[in-house]
Formats: C-alpha cells, structure tokens, sequence
C-alpha cells in the first residue's frame, strides 16, 4: 500500500481522500518512509520538517473527513527550495555564509500552498544561492540523480527535481533565473514549468530581479496546473505580480490541432548531443501527427549569452559584494570567480546589457506573435558526471561556463516567457531527455495544454522510473 501511495498524483490524493480510501497521514507516513529509505543516496532534501508536516497531514485528514478542504492539493505532500522562507526553519541557501536561525514567517509562495493546506516536507537541496545548472554546495554537498546516481539531476533545483522523480513528494517548489527548474526537470525526468514573470509570487526578491521566476516541479503536467493555481496571482509584497486567473484543469484536454508551431531544433547556433536532438526531432514530429502546424525555423540565430551574463552576474555581485573576507572565503569557488569576474562590469555595460535585452525580448515577441508555440531541446546534453560543472570533455574555466549547456534555456529569462520542460525520451544510458515548449507572454494555459497534450501521447512517467 505504501508504494502505491508514493505514487499517486495530487489528483489521485483527493480522489482517494474524499473516498476515504486513504489519508494524509498515511500518505504523509509514507513519503517520509520513502524518503528515509532513498534520501541517502541522493541527498535531495537539506532538512525535513517532520513533526511539522505530519500535524499538518493530521489537519487535512480532519478536513477530509468532514468534507471541507482547503483546495484540491490539501494534505499533499510538498517541498520547498532552499532559496524560500518556511516559518521554523532556516533558510541556508545552500550557503555556508549565512545564519542558522529559523524563519518567522513564510515568504508569500509558501504561505499559499501552506494556507491551501499542502503538507509542506522540508526543504530541498540548491546550490551556494542558486548560482549554477548542478545542485551542488559547500554546506550540502551534491545531490544525486535518481537514474543515475554518478549523474546530477541538474539545478539549481536539483533536489526538487531528485526528490520529484524519486517519488519523495509530489509538488515541489523550484525557482528559475536562467534555467533551474527547466534544467533539472530536463535531467530528472520529470516536468517543470518556468510560469510568465509576475505570475507567482518571489518575495524577498532575487537577486537577479527580473530574470528569476518561482514555479513547480511535479510528475505530470496536471499537478503542476494544481500547484501553479494555488501559488500564482497578485501580492502586494512583490510589485511585479499581476492578477492572474487559474488555469482550468478541463482546458488541458484541448489538444494541439490546428496550433502554429514553430520547432527550432538548436535556436540556429547551438551544438546538441546526437541522441537528445533525436528524441526532440521525434517530439516535434509528434506534435504534427496530432494536428499541428509545425514548421520548423528559428527565433533568433544569435546567442544572447552576452546580455544574460552581464545581468545575471551583475546581481551576483550585488547581492554578495559585501561578503567580509573570511566569509567570502567560505564560498564556492565558482561563485567567487563569478564575483570576481563581475567586478570589472561597468555601469556602462549593465546598461547596455539592459537595453539589448530590450530589443532582443522585442524580437522574440514579434516572432512569437506568428506561432502558438516554440519547440526546442531543454537543454544541448543528457546528465554527466555529478562532480562536475560542465560535461566531460568541456572547459570548465570559460567565464560562467556552466551556460554553455543549456543555450536553450536563459533566452526565455531574458523575455520573461512562460516555458516548461517536459520528458520526450531516454538516452542509451537510460538518462531523461526534455523537450521545451514555449509560449508568448502571459499564454501559459496554452503551454501546460500542449505540455498535458503531449504527455498524454508519450506518457514516459507511466511506464518508466528510476529504480532506487
């Protein structure tokens, strides 16, 4: 029974609960069994709130029983990136540099899942604030994919995504400033949606402002439309939110035909790894045979790298310039690198930086304003070594080398569009592969309905699972 349970989606949950088929409790027992028994080998979570979550799943099974719950994810077991406030615990941000001292309060995103009554497990591991594509840390250590535990599951929210495809959970909250939930949902195998900037909520603000976004990593498409409409809309702490409307579970059901599709299978520039184009090329061949015009051409040919450094690295610096010596000293040293590098960027630069952004943003939109969607790989490679910043056989000293592969991902921080990754295929390794799909601003029920669509048509999360 415990299996099962570990399995269900949130959908299944509060069909089971409203039956009394099962409880929270129970559910909630079984997570953490869960989690004790595989947590080990992958190192997902940075701390549990046990006592916590199961008076809250005692909570919900009371609201069950009485046929009054919170919300359609009440007493669902959910975890929190260690970049989130969560009242009673600290917030590390996979840091060694900052206070073990537990918050008082929740940050916005997290008061609404918990106040919609989702069991919140703990907090999941990041790296030192979030700064790179892998989940590793000087205060945490790696964390480890479940298809391959020599292989990172990606990051910055690495151990959302490992403990999502582990079966630790069910909602998982990530952030994205330039590709953390995508990367990771990519290399994990399971799905993760970057929602439209000012959709959900991110207070205090990141440091890299405008680029970052907060949103789901979860094992269908559904669960995370559950979680997205219980985090997003307008709050007065964060300026940028806009009011925003739930995403209708029953719209998901509405298919791909007659959609424009554009399919750019390396954005006119990029390298990508043999077997990954393969399984995206499939994709988008999928995605004709169920009624789309898919046509295949690119958005742009130029690589923006150069504008995402400026600013992202820009708020690095911003953020940690002030570090005294012996603190800095306890940083990653790919972060202090980054901080050094971001040193000799001028005001002049950052506001060049800002106002090609603009234009490229600009761009982009015009595109888009032909297609429905845009099609490319999640990321250019499939998950490497879990020691490493960058694939065997690559440079690990470029400046921020960690972009390199994943070309496809911090263009759409800079332009603030809705995009998800979703699982397409497996490598001969048996290593995830993830398709994107993008959509214009603000569209994102046409994402997660032509995300739901595909899914439906290649449902790898039924018949595959890492074996733990």
């Amino acid at each position: 029974m415990a299996e099962e349970l570990i399995r269900k989606t949130a959908g299944d949950l509060a069909v089971g609960y409203e039956k009394g088929e099962f409880s929270p409790v129970e559910v909630a027992s079984a997570v953490f069994d869960r989690i004790d028994a595989v947590d080990g080998r992958l190192n997902a979570f940075r701390v549990l709130d046990r006592d916590e979550a199961m008076a809250a799943a005692a909570r919900s099974t009371e609201r069950w029983l009485k046929g009054a719950p919170l919300s359609p994810i009440d007493g669902v077991p959910t975890s929190i990136k260690d970049l989130f406030a969560v009242k009673g615990i600290s917030n590390r941000r996979g840091s060694l540099t900052t206070p073990d001292t537990p918050d008082l309060e929740d940050a916005p995103t997290v008061a609404r899942l918990r106040n919609a009554g989702a069991v919140i497990l703990g907090k999941t591991n990041t790296p030192e604030f979030g700064w790179k594509g892998v989940t590793d840390s000087p205060a945490q250590g790696p964390t480890r994919n479940p298809w391959n535990t020599e292989r990172t599951p990606g990051g910055s929210s690495g151990g959302a995504s490992a403990a999502a495809a582990a079966e630790m959970g069910v909602l998982h909250l990530g952030t994205d400033g330039g590709g953390s939930i995508r990367i990771p949902a990519a290399f994990a195998g399971v799905f993760g949606h970057k929602p439209s900037f000012g959709r959900v909520p991110y207070f205090p603000p990141s440091p890299m402002g405008t680029l970052a976004h907060a949103g789901p990593l979860t094992r269908t498409v559904a669960d995370s439309v559950l979680m997205l409409n219980v985090m997003m809309g307008e709050d007065a702490q964060d300026w940028y939110t806009q009011p925003s409307g739930p995403v209708q579970l029953a719209a998901l059901s509405g298919g791909v035909k007659g959609m424009k599709v554009a399919y750019s299978p390396a954005l006119g520039h990029a390298p990508v790894d043999g077997e990954v184009a393969a399984s995206v090329a499939e994709a988008a061949r999928l995605f004709a045979e169920m009624g789309a015009e898919v046509e295949e051409c690119d958005p742009f040919t130029v690589d923006p790298v150069g504008i995402f450094n400026t600013l992202w690295q820009s708020g690095a610096y911003g953020a940690l310039r002030n570090l005294p010596p012996d603190q800095r000293a306890k940083l990653d040293p790919g972060l202090s690198k980054v901080l050094d590098d971001a040193a000799g960027i001028s005001l002049g630069d950052y506001m060049d930086a800002q106002r090609d952004r603009a234009a490229f943003s600009s761009a982009v939109k015009v595109f888009m304003s032909k297609y429905d969607l845009l099609l490319t790989p999640t990321l250019s490679v499939p998950a490497f070594g879990v020691d490493r910043l960058v694939p065997e056989g690559w440079a690990e000293d470029a400046q921020n080398s960690w972009v390199a592969w994943t070309p496809f991902s911090y263009p759409f921080n800079l332009t603030q569009q809705p995009a998800c990754s979703v699982p397409c295929g497996f490598t001969k390794e048996g290593l995830p592969v993830g398709l994107q799909i993008v959509g214009r601003m603000f569209d994102d029920a046409t994402v997660l309905r032509a995300a739901q669509a595909y899914e439906d048509a290649n449902p790898l999360y039924r018949h595959h699972r890492p074996e733990l």
